[in-house]
């Protein structure tokens, strides 16, 4: 399964203001590979999980296009990355032929039926909070599977997934932040999605849980899935990642493979990124991201910027050596 994200654009409407969550995004994700997006906390990165599988409010509008396809013979072997690099737009044709499916003009019907759980699982923020409270974990294993016409048991599919058996007779509030994120897996993973799409996964977690939870994402994907990680944990998504894409403010400012982003990022708020981290600087970025509702003209990232000069008064656009910056 190849998934080709091409000037997606997500706006909520308040009264009064519009909320720009999501800018012009563009990337490509294939079978094999795992593309973390990163950012801090409100850039628009769940926004981007929740429009591609179409559970955003009813005050939202979605332009732009989600390409989903299965995978040809070229992309079988995994050995090419994804090309990265916005290329021009498909218009209302799918860049991958026939086949394909736009989740953004797909409607409800074929989202809620052949789409979630099917193609496309999701692993949600905060796994504890989305299980139902007043049933067991097996109780909705085995409502999941039968509803996606599986036959697999609540006990195999936990195991798969790391569960014991008696794990799953116990109630959400009986759960470890461990055996939540373990039956959250279990629940993502049980109509065999060729594309997992991970949303935060390691919040609330201690360290030896998000290094469980990144290597579990990191074995599915060895199995052949596409998977892409939301997240603010650097630190995870270096365990993880083939690709990383940096969000702020509404915009994908970085594309880049992971070997060189860890190395040495281009942009500047990527750069700053790193330098928080305890392992480097341990520098925080001065300042605050603006407010989604009244982003500026040109870059975003000017104000907290140190190389900003007046040409950023002009939004950059990727180019490509895939970074929004006048100053890469």
């Amino acid at each position: 399964m190849k998934l080709r994200v091409d000037g997606l654009s997500v706006r909520f409407h308040l009264p009064g203001a519009d909320v720009h969550a999501v800018t012009d995004a563009r990337f490509e994700l294939r079978e094999g590979r795992c593309l973390a997006l990163v950012g801090e906390s409100g850039c628009g990165k769940s926004v981007m999980a929740h429009a591609l599988l179409g559970l955003l409010p009813g005050n939202a509008t979605v332009t732009g296009h989600a390409w989903l396809a299965p995978s040809g013979p070229d992309a079988a072997s995994g050995d090419a990355a994804p090309d990265l690099v916005p290329g021009s737009s498909p218009g209302d044709g799918s860049p991958f032929g026939g086949g394909s499916l736009d989740l953004v003009t797909a409607p409800e019907k074929v989202l809620a039926r052949q789409v979630r759980g099917r193609l496309i699982g999701l692993i949600p923020q905060s796994p504890a909070a989305h299980l139902t409270p007043v049933r067991t974990a097996r109780a909705q294993l085995a409502e999941t599977l039968r509803e996606l016409g599986r036959t697999e048991t609540p006990d195999l599919l936990a195991a798969r997934a790391g569960l014991r058996p008696e794990d799953l007779d116990r109630y959400p509030h009986q759960l470890s932040g461990g055996m939540a994120q373990r039956v959250a897996n279990a629940l993502a993973l049980a109509g065999d999605p060729p594309l997992i799409v991970a949303d935060e996964p390691t919040t609330g977690l201690d360290r030896p849980l998000v290094d469980a939870t990144m290597a579990e994402l990191r074995r599915l994907c060895d199995e052949g899935r596409a998977v892409l990680v939301i997240t603010h944990d650097l630190r995870a998504a270096e365990r993880v990642a083939d690709e990383i894409a940096v969000m702020y403010a509404s915009r994908i400012v970085e594309l880049s493979q992971a070997g060189p982003f860890f190395a040495g990022p281009r942009h500047p708020y990527a750069r700053g990124l790193l330098d928080a981290l305890p392992s480097r600087r341990f520098v925080p970025i001065p300042g605050r991201p603006p407010e989604l509702t009244r982003l500026p003209d040109g870059c975003a990232f000017l104000p907290r910027c140190p190389l900003a000069t007046d040409a950023c008064e002009k939004q950059p656009l990727m180019n490509g050596k895939k970074v929004a910056c006048h100053h890469a």
